[in-house]
């Protein structure tokens, strides 16, 4: 597994600090695995809404309860810090939020609805659930979560046989028109294999109004570049 970098704290980034806020995406933007205080520092000055946090450690952009703590630190109060998690242990879940200041957490892994209310209720916290994606069937495994979860978030499910795939971050994208002309009574995000190329059209397709992106702003898998990050976001604005 590749270490993240060490992180210190800091003092929290300054709205001010911030650019772009005249011109705030109508699309809000979730900038995920990020592992450093420069990866966190281009995320806040861009404007993105959500800046994510892996607890997952087999993944590249892991970090531990420690290193979130120093780098939420650092976060405006207007951005929301959001915790990844894969099928979390009730022991993993209270180490986690004993340490790390988070608004949100994301379960990307196969929480069941039951299991999901149950960690919402532990945690005290809003809860957001991964739906993986292939065809329009999958769209059926929602209507459970939607009495348990806050939000939702829909993803790509991995195609089979890929090396080494993630739960999520795998740079893979699904058929946006499958979420086309779709509405739910929780707020959604989309997430896949997202680019500062594509954002735009998979925004206009799929009618999204929020968008989590991990790989499509990294050089390698864990290291983000700044100005992919600021390039993606840009690219949100006027959808």
């Amino acid at each position: 597994m590749q270490k993240s970098e060490a992180v210190h704290p800091s003092q929290p980034l300054a709205i001010d600090d911030r650019i772009g806020e005249a011109a705030a995406a109508m699309v809000d933007v979730k900038i995920c695995g990020l592992s450093t205080p420069e990866g966190l520092r281009s995320a806040a000055r861009a404007g993105a809404r959500y800046v994510g946090f892996v607890f997952y450690p087999p993944s590249p952009r892991a970090v531990s309860p420690a290193q979130a703590k120093a780098l939420a630190a650092q976060v405006p109060p207007d951005v929301v810090k959001v915790g990844l998690l894969v099928d979390p242990g009730n022991e993993e879940l209270a180490a986690i939020l004993a340490e790390a200041d988070l608004d949100l957490l994301q379960l990307h892994g196969e929480e069941s609805p039951a299991r999901v209310a149950e960690i919402r209720q532990r945690s005290g916290k809003q809860v957001m659930k991964t739906v993986k994606i292939t065809r329009s069937e999958d769209l059926e495994a929602i209507t459970p979560y939607l009495k348990v979860a806050d939000r939702l978030l829909f993803d790509a499910k991995p195609p089979k046989g890929m090396k080494d795939a993630l739960p999520g971050g795998n740079a893979v994208a699904f058929d946006w028109r499958i979420l086309s002309g779709k509405s739910w009574p929780l707020p959604w995000m989309l997430a896949g294999g997202l680019t500062a190329e594509n954002v735009a059209e998979a925004v206009e397709i799929s009618g999204a109004e929020a968008v989590d992106v991990s790989s499509g702003v990294e050089d390698r898998p864990g290291a983000k570049n700044t100005e992919k990050i600021q390039a993606f976001i840009a690219a949100t604005r006027g959808t």
